[in-house]
């Protein structure tokens, strides 16, 4: 049994990976100040002897004897990431900086969940590792995509420095159950509209392009990162590869709900990338062959079930 914590451990992803880990057997605690995580995530996992959960910003410092840490705390929607943008990259910047402390501090194992935005808009296609990106420092997404960018180059200092174990992964468009309800990602956008009849919004022409991946596939390849040799850092990018239109999407979230909502345009936001789709052959080369598994009908279908049930009990 490790002892292992999880910052943002009640966010989207981090309430899966809460549940994953205990399921293999580990003593997990849970930190999260509940700006965009909730209680809701996690509730069912409270009678579990071997879960903890601590409301705290990763902001300050924090102090616990663990032997592993995946650090995901940080909004990843624009919405909430540019609701504060001070706020979040001290979140990027200083969360880095208090795990990597506490790190060295206990000779723990740290994961950092980046993100695929350190790419910016990119020009090249699909995204390598060793692409450096095309990223605007003082646009309206920056306070995310450079702060993630400052955690990673934290990240290989305190490794190359002090010797701690490090893991980057570079995680692409993700969804599935307990994302927020306002989330504001295309994903939660257009099944929340599609339930309630609204109309689905598209920003741009459509074509732009993502890859969408499913939450337990990111789980396992976190999970897999985590566990491989400590000569082995990445960055990795985790996504799934197969690439779709905002269009493409959209069309295919009308027919698995049913709804008569019709698609209406709106301005593209600034800096918002044309495309996006990661190279995973480091991935597999390295993560004992991870490749997605669930695809893109498969998991909106679950995705559409969690959110039906999450609008009717609130209703």
């Amino acid at each position: 049994m490790k002892r292992i914590l999880v910052t943002g451990g009640a966010g989207f992803i981090g309430s899966h990976l809460c549940e994953r880990l205990l399921k293999d057997g580990n003593d997990v605690i849970c930190l999260d100040n509940y700006f965009t995580g909730s209680k809701r995530n996690v509730v069912h996992l409270m009678d579990n002897h071997y879960f903890e959960v601590v409301r705290h910003d990763v902001t300050h410092p924090y102090f616990a004897e663990v032997d592993e840490i995946y650090n995901l705390a940080c909004p990843a929607s624009p919405v909430h990431y540019q609701y504060n943008p001070i706020k979040t990259v001290k979140t990027s910047v200083m969360g880095a900086i208090n795990m990597l402390g506490l790190a060295k501090r206990v000779h723990a194992k740290v994961l950092q969940a980046s993100t695929s935005e350190v790419y910016g808009d990119p020009f090249i296609h699909p995204q390598v590792e060793s692409y450096w990106g095309n990223v605007n420092p003082v646009g309206i997404r920056s306070c995310y995509d450079e702060g993630k960018r400052c955690a990673e180059t934290l990240f290989m200092d305190y490794h190359h420095q002090n010797n701690v174990r490090i893991k980057i992964i570079r995680i692409f468009n993700t969804y599935g159950p307990n994302m927020n309800l306002h989330d504001g990602r295309v994903v939660s956008n257009f099944i929340v509209q599609a339930l309630k009849g609204e109309d689905i919004t598209i920003f741009g022409d459509g074509m732009q392009t993502r890859s969408f991946q499913y939450v337990d596939d990111l789980v396992e390849g976190m999970v897999r990162m985590m566990n491989t040799p400590d000569d082995f850092c990445g960055p990795v990018n985790i996504g799934n590869p197969n690439e779709f239109t905002m269009l493409e999407l959209a069309q295919t979230i009308i027919d698995l709900t049913g709804t008569s909502s019709k698609i209406i345009f709106h301005p593209l936001p600034q800096d918002d990338p044309k495309q996006r789709q990661p190279d995973i052959s480091l991935a597999n080369e390295q993560l004992n062959g991870w490749v997605p598994k669930v695809q893109l009908k498969e998991g909106v279908n679950k995705t559409i079930a969690y959110f039906d049930q999450l609008l009717k009990t609130l209703n």
